[in-house]
């Protein structure tokens, strides 16, 4: 894998970058490190974190995760160097009241304090990507469908984040910053406030994007596109949907421990729907008719598209992680492809 510059900025990374999010939850910590050791070893140089992970969220692993990554690097002297490291604030709380208290509203001063917070935990004096991790205001995310102005209330200005973003920058503390989870509109609106007012610019957007999911393909694309936006796609592989290990029994299978199958909370999300499983069965049965595993199609899929500057895997094993980085360099036929869209053209998009 070569290095690529991320979006319009300095930042070199690989075009995979390894997602941590089961750090701490399904990885236990030496197996963190093992993870950790391979990827770079295979020329991965982009870490994604978050103060909320490990996922599921909890009260007890919140910000488990980076004080993983911290151990990480502080036992492997001058290893900070050579990754690209990036991190989010939490959003609103979002039923979680562990996070700044269940605030419904985040304010520049939570900003400032979750930097500072992540920054100990991740023992390292700067983020080279910080990113909100979902939007402030009301917005469709997660799987809502419909943006709902009913649901309007007060909330911290985009200018105002950015603003703290910036006070940020100015301090060394982070690089650049980016956006998770949002709509054309946020990814527009930050990026016109930051032009207008002279505040950091929006580097990346780190949203969904994967066969049972394309919302970036719903007009993201051309916003992103346009604008010079980077895009740092997550779960290419629908939370598993697309690997074929739920394709025999489904979500309840007792002895799969896959997140969907062991977490009940999962299954009420949008990945557990019973129409994404029934389309990831369709394109987990075309790969195999094209004599590729699901996995290997699915990510074959985020890797080549003109759309990925950097694909987020996850992972909780070696074994995963060879797999997955054992794909770069697949490509899809034009026939495959026209089979994959004809498919979305039936099913669209169940896990959006």
């Amino acid at each position: 894998m070569n290095l690529l510059n991320l979006g319009c900025s300095e930042l070199r990374v690989s075009p995979i970058c390894l997602g941590t999010m089961t750090f701490g939850e399904q990885v236990d910590e030496p197996t963190a490190f093992a993870i950790l050791d391979r990827a770079v070893e295979r020329g991965v140089n982009f870490l994604d974190t978050a103060e909320m992970y490990s996922v599921p969220p909890r009260a007890e692993t919140f910000g488990a995760t980076e004080v993983i990554l911290g151990r990480w690097f502080a036992q492997r002297p001058g290893m900070r160097e050579r990754v690209v490291l990036a991190s989010k604030v939490a959003g609103p709380s979002r039923g979680m009241p562990w996070v700044r208290g269940g605030a419904p509203d985040l304010k520049p001063a939570h900003i400032l304090a979750a930097c500072d917070d992540s920054l100990k935990r991740l023992q390292t004096d700067v983020i080279d990507l910080y990113q909100i991790h979902w939007p402030n205001r009301n917005a469709p995310s997660f799987g809502a469908m419909y943006f709902d102005p009913k649901q309007e209330a007060e909330y911290t200005s985009i200018h105002d984040q950015l603003e703290a973003l910036g006070q940020l920058v100015k301090a060394g503390k982070i690089r650049h910053i980016g956006l998770s989870n949002e709509t054309p509109y946020g990814v527009a609106e930050f990026v016109r406030v930051a032009e207008q007012h002279g505040l950091p610019r929006v580097l990346t957007v780190q949203n969904p994007y994967c066969l049972v999911n394309r919302q970036i393909d719903n007009g993201l694309d051309e916003v992103m596109h346009r604008l010079g936006v980077a895009s740092i796609p997550y779960s290419p592989l629908g939370f598993g949907l697309l690997t074929g290990k739920y394709d025999e029994r489904g979500f309840d299978d007792p002895g799969n421990t896959g997140r969907i199958a062991r977490f009940e909370r999962m299954k009420q999300q949008r990945w557990g729907r019973p129409a994404a499983l029934a389309a990831a069965k369709r394109y987990n049965a075309l790969a195999r008719k094209h004599g590729l595993t699901p996995t290997r199609m699915a990510l074959a899929f985020c890797y080549t598209s003109w759309r990925v500057a950097s694909t987020i895997i996850g992972v909780t094993s070696l074994a995963q992680l060879d797999e997955d980085l054992d794909a770069w360099g697949t490509t899809l036929s034009p026939e495959l492809l026209a089979e994959i869209d004809a498919i979305r053209l039936e099913m669209r998009d169940p896990a959006q």
